[in-house]
């Protein structure tokens, strides 16, 4: 974590009262907290208003915490405390300038994931595949926004030599925010999907609020992103990455540079083919966090790297092609193809993303309820019907509503209700508004009785858990808002409560 004197974090985070003198400059701190229920002794106190709360107001419990000092701003009245404090325009730009600063000081090479879908899955699978080579710090939880990115920097040991941090979002200039504290090493795009259409309108403009990742790449940098989709393409067309951005494309189309291959996938993993890619020179000792092999840019040049196989012990198709991101920026970063695949095959996701469980009675249950949007909702259960279950066993979808879809809501339910075919599941049980649009859908093509839809949460699950047997495979997955993940909890207890 940031350890420094105030005076220090005066200077970087752009303080009016810059700089701080006698003792009180020269007080050290250990961490950065917002929060004052959770704060350390010798922690510096970062107070951040929202609409409805003010940190200001807190800065007494951060005091007898023990704090170090604290972050104050100026249109704020001046406190009657003991504590140091660090004067500021605004709280949050502080926090943000600290953990910029703090970043170029530690000197690590950064990787920044964004996407419709997929990203977290992709940013754990590429923590993994650096850890082979490298002290990595990465994005933990839903820390991926204006606050929790800063502070997942400030977390940070000082000498870690590779950060990989998520960039989420929700409507445009997110992205170039974070992307601009950052400043990626390499950029990955995992895909363009249907999320915050509610709030962007279109997936273009989707496409457009994703690319602004690239604004903060350094000189030498790679823009690593999927090339099956024409909309990224296009764009990238229309407006080109600067001069010394290099770019390289993977998916499953023979254009990509890294090509999904032959795919084998079961319900514990997969084991997929690279057909094609570029790789740099192997990283050779040297300072920590660097490789004297090519920048990204120059690789992402470089000749098509041999076929290689590789194994990862996560289900699904689409998190194949998750995975050929990682070993993108794996070779990016010198590594070599084994060095990738140990990652690969060790890496270990952010919980309910296809996250294996099992019921109190021992039927099979797929946790993927942390969110949902049509294209992954569908990839799930193309997951599900490529999985056997077990003899005398059914299929069974626990699937609730996608939120932010915009204007066209009960059409994109209704499409996925239309790919519940027998080939796929045997039984939905769909939850929410929303999901009844594809309720209605499904039963045209399932059989009689083998959907039903529900707005009682708790009646779902007594429904389940009375027709469950040991042989099922469940999945449950939905978008954040509907807490889907009481379904499996209750599944795991063998009761609704």
């Amino acid at each position: 974590m940031i350890q420094t004197t105030l005076r220090e974090a005066a200077a970087w985070c752009g303080s009016l009262s810059f700089p701080l003198v006698g003792e009180a400059g020269d007080i050290r701190f250990a961490g950065v907290s917002t929060d004052t229920r959770t704060i350390a002794a010798g922690q510096l106190f970062v107070p951040l208003v929202g609409a409805n709360f003010d940190g200001h107001d807190h800065l007494t419990a951060a005091e007898a915490a023990g704090a170090a000092g604290a972050l104050w701003q100026s249109d704020r009245p001046q406190p009657e405390t003991k504590l140091p404090l660090i004067l500021v325009s605004d709280t949050l730009a502080a926090l943000q300038k600290l953990a910029e600063s703090y970043l170029a000081s530690i000197g690590a090479r950064v990787v920044g994931v964004t996407g419709s879908n997929g990203k977290t899955t992709t940013k754990d699978l590429i923590a993994s595949v650096l850890r082979t080579a490298f002290k990595v710090a990465k994005t933990e939880g839903n820390f991926n926004n204006h606050i929790g990115l800063p502070l997942t920097i400030l977390r940070a040991p000082a000498d870690t030599q590779a950060f990989v941090l998520e960039m989420g979002m929700s409507d445009r200039g997110e992205i170039s925010l974070l992307t601009r504290i950052a400043k990626p090493n390499v950029a990955v795009i995992t895909n363009i999907g249907e999320s915050h259409l509610l709030q962007l309108g279109s997936r273009r403009n989707i496409a457009r609020a994703k690319l602004e990742i690239a604004e903060g790449l350094k000189t030498g940098g790679a823009l690593i992103y999927n090339g099956d989709e024409p909309l990224l393409a296009e764009e990238l067309a229309a407006s080109p990455l600067p001069a010394g951005i290099g770019k390289l494309t993977f998916g499953a189309d023979a254009s990509c540079d890294l090509r999904l291959g032959a795919f084998e996938g079961t319900a514990e993993g997969s084991r997929f083919t690279a057909e094609a890619g570029r790789s740099g020179e192997p990283s050779e000792p040297g300072k920590p966090g660097k490789s004297s092999g090519p920048a990204p840019a120059e690789a992402a040049n470089q000749p098509a790297a041999p076929e290689a196989v590789f194994e990862l012990a996560i289900p699904g198709r689409h998190n194949a092609l998750n995975a050929l991101a990682a070993v993108a920026v794996g070779r990016l970063f010198g590594l070599s193809d084994d060095q990738i695949a140990e990652g690969l095959r060790s890496a270990q996701l952010t919980g309910m993303r296809i996250e294996r469980t099992a019921a109190a009675n021992g039927a099979a249950v797929l946790n993927d309820a942390y969110n949902a949007s049509p294209a992954s909702v569908r990839a799930a259960i193309e997951l599900v019907a490529s999985l056997k279950a077990a003899p005398g066993g059914r299929k069974i979808l626990v699937l609730g509503d996608m939120l932010e879809l915009g204007p066209d809501e009960a059409e994109f339910h209704a499409a996925i209700g239309r790919a519940v075919t027998p080939d796929k599941a045997d039984l939905l049980l769909a939850y929410g508004p929303l999901s009844a649009n594809g309720a209605r859908e499904a039963e045209k093509l399932l059989p009689a009785g083998a959907v039903k839809h529900y707005m009682d949460k708790e009646q779902l699950i007594a429904d389940l858990l009375a027709k469950l047997t040991p042989d099922d495979l469940v999945l449950v997955k939905a978008s954040r808002g509907m807490k889907l993940e009481e379904v499996v909890y209750a599944l795991q207890r063998g009761a609704v409560s």
